[in-house]
């Protein structure tokens, strides 16, 4: 029962009782012996009807004291009326001063910090005041007495009954369906509290250590609302790429700064360790999450002329991103977003944020005899380009596709160095599948021990496999265009929309995508273009090239593209993975991912390879687009975040 259960009981309530309470009367009415009319002597004494007259004191004890009228109505002003005699007299009962914060600490169920999370014991009580706007994963801020701030989050609510009662009755509940608010005084509101640091300054300077002490038993808790302190709390750097704005429920946190919203950035400078670029990031959700417009936006930060990275020979060079892109969509970046006004883009410049259209755009395209490029979507310049049959040489994996075993891998690898040997870095495609239509050869390599002709007939099967006009065709190669495909604060987009097959799409992406991470790593590189150059590769869909496989192609792109990540700090080499489906890339690469950038899932495999805590992995399938969580170990704490509404490039039709 609650406090209304004694002070609002109404007639209308007693129906809930009526059958019972005429029973009992007809029960007593029975066993009264006659004359007494139902009444005991006692009764009179407990405000019954008595047989004989009442005194003269009763009948006019209200009146006498000023506070009820005779027909027993009572005064509630509580001064005596006509008696200035009274022995009561009337106080103040408001309290003084303003009530600061959303409660206090609460000591009644415990109050312990631990170095384990689940011996820890933080409560907060919530005055009813401020429980409409408490909400899980809150950041909140109690302070110590000498001026040092425990920051924390809410990870728990409760009501508790404030009165000791039962409120499952048939009463009760009636007396809940009629009434039209609720009483948030008859409960107790309690927060559970997660501390995650303890925010001091020193000299100046504000820092965050471990939770280290115990907040004092009634401590006001507040409301974080410094966006350097919430920054400090969570372990955000104050300036890097910009990542979105921190968010707790998919409602922005906000300060009383301006601009209110707290910026989450990436760390990018060499002062704190490498940058958080060369450590490698993912970007996971499902279709319609807005993965590709949150990709695009911080690809643009990349690119923002004032960013630049140290090289190891002292120099300071921007950044050339490199991106994959199977829907013809991040050609785009080019051009400027029209939703973007004057008033949105001063915005965006006090906060920091690059955006608008990059003027240093290509398109570099794929060429195939039976595919043409549209490439309505854009105003980027385009470029077109061929992969070199040279390129096999070093790569004999791009020929031998997922279909050959480790014996006929080993025999492709012996043909192809004995072609190179007769023809140069000029032989191309068509005569190598051409020598190996001499029986003259088969015959030797056979009787040499060297290559079973079955070994052999299935190696030329498999190179006969390949999708015509990958190789050689009629436009540059990649190789003498290291100085478009790569071009320091540039961004060159890689197309593969337009060809028609899938295998043709792999062979064109991992030719390029080898080329790349092979020059970049090599102490005797072909393009010094590529080894002197800060360097961004980004792959959307990346589940398509990076799935794990037994077979030899995978094991050796699972295996070049592990190295890259390895070497990524030391080369200046990020790696930037897109994907619907992160449970397919390869565990060796995914090991090496340092910041993960995860929207909307709906399948529970993906959501449980992005290994985010359980806490912000339960929110994954219920974010709107561009909702996002992001998890870098290096960087912060982990965070819900929510991304700019409007593209800071172009983006759609």
């Amino acid at each position: 029962m609650t406090l209304e259960d004694f002070t609002e009981f109404s007639a209308d309530d007693a129906d809930a009782a009526d059958g019972e309470s005429s029973d009992a009367a007809d029960s007593a009415d029975a066993a009264d012996p006659p004359g007494t009319g139902g009444q005991t002597a006692g009764d009179g004494a407990h405000g019954g009807t008595p047989t004989g007259d009442a005194p003269a004191d009763v009948t006019a004890g209200s009146d006498a004291t000023g506070n009820a009228t005779a027909d027993g109505d009572a005064t509630t002003d509580g001064d005596a009326t006509g008696d200035e005699s009274s022995p009561f007299e009337r106080y103040a009962v408001e309290a003084t001063g303003e009530d600061d914060g959303l409660g206090v600490v609460s000591v009644s169920q415990g109050l312990r910090v631990a170095e384990e999370a689940e011996e820890t014991t933080l409560r907060a009580f919530v005055t009813t005041g401020n429980r409409e706007s408490v909400r899980l994963g809150k950041y909140l801020i109690v302070p110590y007495p000498d001026g040092e701030r425990l920051f924390c989050r809410i990870t728990g609510l409760e009501y508790a009954q404030e009165f000791r009662s039962d409120d499952a009755t048939e009463i009760h509940a009636r007396r809940q369906m009629r009434r039209e608010e609720f009483s948030e005084r008859d409960y107790k509101f309690v927060a559970d509290l997660e501390p995650m640091s303890v925010v001091y300054d020193d000299g100046g300077d504000r820092k965050r250590r471990m939770t280290d002490r115990v907040p004092k038993p009634g401590a006001v808790v507040e409301e974080a609302a410094d966006a350097a302190e919430i920054k400090t709390g969570l372990k955000i750097p104050e300036d890097g790429v910009f990542l979105g704005h921190l968010s707790v429920g998919g409602e922005t946190v906000e300060t009383a700064a301006s601009p209110p919203t707290v910026d989450y950035r990436l760390n990018d400078d060499y002062a704190d360790g490498d940058p958080l670029v060369f450590r490698h990031t993912l970007v996971a959700g499902g279709t319609g999450s807005g993965k590709t417009h949150a990709a695009k936006n911080v690809l643009r930060q990349y690119l923002d002329p004032d960013r630049t990275y140290e090289m190891d020979d002292g120099r300071e060079a921007r950044m050339a991103v490199v991106q994959f892109d199977p829907q013809d969509e991040y050609a785009q970046m080019h051009d400027d977003n029209p939703s973007i006004d004057d008033a949105y883009a001063r915005r965006l410049e006090r906060e920091g944020i690059a955006h608008g259209g990059h003027d240093d755009t290509v398109a570099l395209v794929p060429t195939t005899p039976n595919a043409t490029y549209p490439g309505e979507g854009h105003r980027a310049e385009r470029v077109a380009f061929t992969i070199p049959f040279s390129l096999v040489r070093d790569r004999p994996w791009l020929v031998a596709g997922s279909s050959l075993n480790d014996n006929q891998y080993a025999g492709l690898v012996t043909l192809l160095k004995r072609f190179f040997r007769d023809y140069g870095d000029g032989g191309t495609y068509d005569q190598f599948v051409t020598s190996l239509d001499d029986p003259a050869l088969k015959e030797e390599l056979h009787e040499s021990g060297r290559i079973h002709e079955a070994t052999f007939d299935a190696v030329k099967r498999r190179v006969r496999a390949v999708p015509g006009g990958v190789f050689d065709g009629d436009a540059r190669p990649i190789t003498d265009l290291d100085h478009t495909l790569v071009r320091p604060g540039g961004l060159t987009v890689i197309p593969t929309y337009h060809l028609p097959t899938s295998r043709q799409k792999e062979m064109f992406v991992l030719a390029v995508s080898s080329y790349l991470i092979d020059d970049k790593l090599s102490n005797d590189p072909t393009s010094d273009r590529i080894k002197e150059t800060p360097l961004l590769v980004g792959m959307d869909e990346a589940h398509n090239f990076l799935a794990d496989a037994d077979n030899v192609q995978a094991r050796k792109v699972i295996g070049k593209f592990t190295e890259a990540a390895k070497q990524g700090r030391k080369e200046r080499l990020g790696l930037f993975l897109i994907t619907q489906d992160p449970q397919d890339i390869a565990e060796p690469v995914f090991k090496q991912i340092n910041t993960t950038i995860v929207l909307n899932l709906g399948d529970e495999d993906a959501i449980s390879s992005v290994n985010i805590p359980t806490t912000l992995a339960g929110k994954v399938p219920y974010m709107e687009k561009g909702q996002m969580v992001v998890y870098s170990p290096d960087n912060s704490e982990p965070v819900e975040l929510i991304g700019l509404p409007r593209c800071l490039t172009r983006h759609g039709s």
